[in-house]
């Protein structure tokens, strides 16, 4: 069979040029609502009910909002601690939208007049990329909003109960994560309803629009947290030598807000984008391989996850004397029963839904490549294709049989046409999740031996504490990556003999099943800065002689267990955050070969193998266009690293300036005197906000850039060394940070001497140690997760409208173009290396008030 395919030349557009132009005259033609008027009465059933399952999921986020706004607020002090928070992240958000959203429409405007297709797909090409934006915009923005409320009750609560405490931190996080939820499988499956099988132009719209402004929300948030973090850190701890939120601190509110509009907001928005691109490249890839149903499964799989998030995340408890162990085992569990309920629900949906006959191929030729055929089929094809005919009618006029046996773990030797590869590969996605978050915490938690060693090496210094870092995330770069290789190469065993198409659709599936579960990684995620949050208000704002000197332990006992749980679950979804963007990265990466091998979109579906061997054949580092296309891809994520972390240091140089000055204030050192929190919340605000466009601009410029001057294949090459270099790097910085961070952890837990626990020379080289992670596991390392999708997104989009335009009359245009993107991107770099007017008002006011303190004290 595989000769066979591998020798078909391409049918329709291809094979026989003539007959071409009815076809492609037809294809922007669209019939809207087809999927209720023209599918089986079972399929119409399905889709309703996942659109009514994700409102669902957004009407019991609604639920738990009333039950956290409903909770008790604590005392007038804590009160105004957590509104100086509030107010911070509502100010930074709400400039970063007005800044934001100009571009956006720009962006809209510039979809729509460059779409290929016309009329109703040209239209919601566009409107799909602003829904997309704005969907991912909300989910950051109302789940950072909430955010900022539940860790006021989380902390009044931990005055009288550990398990109210914890549940309303984790169901905080929940409505973010059924908001992710909802609102994801809404606008897909919306999107199919309308368009049907032309939806693929309009996903991809709706896909990029999300994944950019995600790319916004983490570089902007991851900025900001972290400059704050390491200003307070480095003149807090290790200067002063006080608490993390001790109020004399003039970046704690700062710090405060960061880990809102970085962690809540950030993280939020990357998840969803990650949500919307997997379930937009296993629709695009599913119609292209499978057909209609190879869409509606993965909707269908998306559907069951809600129900199970909802119940899942429901069922997460702690009782009033809980330990944190019991905590996290609590929140695992809640994974588990997730678990279970989304594999049994989409196992069962695969027996009862996934059946093709000859029939279903007569509808959709592109789907015998993924099967054994019959001899007698096989030769028939190959004979009319030769004579230059059209597979599609050939196929649909074929009266003998198609289908021959298939293989045993397809059909589990029931027969009927079952085909269960699209559900196995589902499964391989859950177990692919739950392994790179026992690599994560293995590298990361404090009680196996990663962490335990960087903590080690603390007692010889800060060096050494670094050096023992670096060789900690390069190793856990390795095992994660290999677990990511073996979770592909798992979805290749599955699909053994099927086409490339089907092969990557599996990838796809693969990254649906892993996040099934967005709701409860979500809801991980973001307990932690909600607890974090908490544990600040807990110090800054408990009256110790009004609750009594023994509930006053108690409770900060309690904050800090929380935080400690919020941590470790932070730091696993970091792992499933990446490992998404591998999955999806690959997948669209299959999605553009085809693109460049049929020159659109609409033509995927119709394009014979041989066609797609032959492009993928191209892509090869012998040819050296795409060599070099592989080493420009490979240095964007070093390039995009370097200007998010020097903006950090930037912002971060500042502000431990400007505490230096306040600390000097007697007032403010004997705790009589406010410091002015808002200072600090200006300078986040203002580095996070000139810093945001440059990585920008790199992400959408050098892809078209490499298409315009190195060709389709240079491009190819391009997203293969930026997916390899940007997934090593991403680990890298996420888990060494986060050992870091943990290694530090575990110091300030052990008994207070002269040479342990908090203030010893060991705790102020673990504090070095965090100090250099800050940036890399919560700017650098998560940002590259949006980057990756963003260029692929990009290319996709892109090449269409290259290619056209190259083989017209206006392909002068596209050197127009290139120049442009070339000065783009040099603006980008030189502004990344320049500080803004804002930030040199600051430093030189900052430089004269020091300069006339020291005139004062001579």
């Amino acid at each position: 069979m595989a000769s066979a395919l591998e020798a078909a030349p391409a049918p329709g557009p291809c094979a026989a040029p003539a007959a071409a132009a009815a076809p492609a005259a037809e294809s922007h033609h669209v019939e809207l609502f087809e999927p209720l008027t023209k599918y089986a009465t079972g399929e119409r059933i399905g889709l309703i009910l996942t659109l009514l399952i994700a409102v669902a999921g957004l009407v019991y986020a609604g639920m738990l909002v009333g039950q956290v706004l409903n909770a008790d607020q604590g005392t007038p002090k804590m009160r105004e601690v957590a509104s100086a928070i509030r107010e911070g992240a509502w100010a930074y958000l709400m400039k970063q939208a007005a800044a934001l959203f100009p571009l956006i429409f720009l962006l809209t405007l510039i979809l729509y007049f460059t779409a290929q297709a016309t009329g109703a797909v040209q239209l919601g090409r566009a409107v799909a990329f602003f829904v997309g934006a704005l969907f991912s915009w909300l989910v950051g923005f109302v789940g950072m909003n909430l955010a900022v409320r539940g860790n006021l009750r989380v902390a009044a609560a931990a005055r009288t109960s550990y398990g109210n405490a914890m549940q309303l931190g984790y169901r905080t996080g929940t409505v973010t994560g059924m908001l992710t939820d909802g609102l994801g499988l809404l606008g897909g499956t919306a999107i199919f309803i309308i368009y049907g099988e032309k939806a693929y132009e309009v996903l991809l719209g709706f896909g990029f629009g999300g994944t950019l402004l995600a790319l916004f929300m983490r570089v902007g948030g991851g900025i900001y947290t972290k400059a704050a973090d390491v200003g307070a850190d480095l003149v807090g701890k290790v200067e002063a030598n006080i608490p993390e939120d001790d109020p004399r601190n003039a970046a704690t509110i700062a710090d405060n807000v960061g880990d809102n509009v970085g962690d809540c907001a950030g993280m939020a928005s990357d998840i969803f984008e990650s949500y919307e691109v997997t379930i937009v490249a296993a629709m695009i890839l599913g119609y292209a391989s499978f057909g209609h149903k190879g869409v509606i499964f993965p909707l269908l799989v998306r559907a069951i996850g809600v129900v199970g998030s909802i119940i899942s995340t429901y069922s997460v408890r702690a009782g009033a004397d809980s330990t944190s162990d019991q905590a996290l085992h609590a929140v695992h569990r809640g994974f588990a029963i997730g678990s279970v309920i989304s594999v049994v629900g989409f196992m069962l949906l695969g027996l009862g839904y996934l059946h093709f006959d000859d029939a279903y191929i007569h509808q959709y030729p592109q789907a015998a490549y993924g099967y054994n055929v019959t001899a007698e089929f096989a030769a028939a094809r190959d004979a009319v294709v030769e004579a230059g005919g059209s597979l599609a009618d050939f196929t649909r006029d074929y009266q003998g049989p198609i289908l021959a046996e298939q293989p045993f773990w397809a059909n589990l030797g029931m027969g009927g046409g079952l085909d269960m590869r699209p559900a196995w590969t589902c499964l391989i996605g859950i177990l692919l999740a739950i392994a790179l978050n026992k690599v994560t915490s293995y590298y990361t938690h404090t009680e196996y031996a990663p962490v335990q060693s960087m903590a080690k090496s603390c007692q010889t210094g800060h060096a050494t504490n670094i050096i023992q870092g670096f060789a900690v995330g390069y190793e856990s770069a390795v095992v994660a990556t290999l677990v990511i290789a073996g979770a592909i190469f798992c979805s290749v065993v599955v699909y053994d003999g099927a086409s490339p198409l089907f092969v990557a659709y599996g990838v796809a599936m693969c990254g649906i099943g892993m996040l099934t579960l967005t709701g409860n990684t979500i809801s991980m995620d973001v307990f932690g800065p909600v607890a974090d949050n908490a544990n600040g208000i807990g110090e800054m704002g408990y009256d110790k002689e009004e609750m009594g000197q023994e509930n006053y332990d108690r409770a900060r006992q309690i904050l800090a267990d929380l935080d400690a749980v919020g941590n470790t679950t932070k730091a696993e979804t970091k792992g499933i955050a990446i490992g998404s963007a591998v999955i999806a990265a690959v997948s669209l990466f299959s999605s553009f070969i085809a693109v460049v091998a049929v020159g659109s979109e609409d033509k995927v579906a119709t394009m014979p193998l041989s066609l797609y061997l032959e492009e993928a054949g191209k892509l090869s580092v012998a040819a050296p266009m795409v060599f070099i296309g592989a080493l420009i891809g490979g240095i964007v994520p070093l390039l995009f690293s370097s200007m998010l972390i020097r903006a950090v240091g930037r912002a971060a140089f500042l502000i431990v300036k400007e505490c230096r000055v306040q600390f000097r204030d007697k007032d403010i050192w004997a705790g009589t005197k406010k410091p002015d929190y808002g200072r600090v919340v200006n300078i986040c605000t203002s580095a996070a906000q000139s810093e945001l466009i440059g990585p920008a601009l790199l992400a959408i410029l050098v892809p078209i850039l490499v298409g315009i001057f190195l060709g389709p294949q240079a491009l190819g090459g391009f997203l293969a060394g930026m997916i390899i270099v940007g997934q090593l790097l991403a680990v890298f910085m996420s888990n060494a940070g986060g050992a870091w961070d943990n290694a530090k952890k575990a110091i300030e837990d052990e008994p207070q001497t002269e040479t342990t626990g908090k203030g010893s020379e060991k705790h102020k080289a673990a504090v070095t140690g965090d100090t250099v992670g800050d940036p890399l596991k919560d700017t650098a390392g998560p940002a590259l997760n949006p980057l990756i999708k963003v260029m692929n997104m990009v290319s996709l989009l892109a090449i269409p409208a290259i290619l056209a335009a190259g083989d017209s009359d206006y392909a002068w245009a596209l050197y127009v173009v290139g120049a442009l993107c070339v000065a783009g991107v040099a603006w980008a770099v030189w502004r990344s290396k320049t500080e803004s007017k804002e930030l040199r008002e600051m430093e030189a006011e900052l430089s004269n008030a020091a300069t006339l303190e020291h005139a004062g004290a001579r």
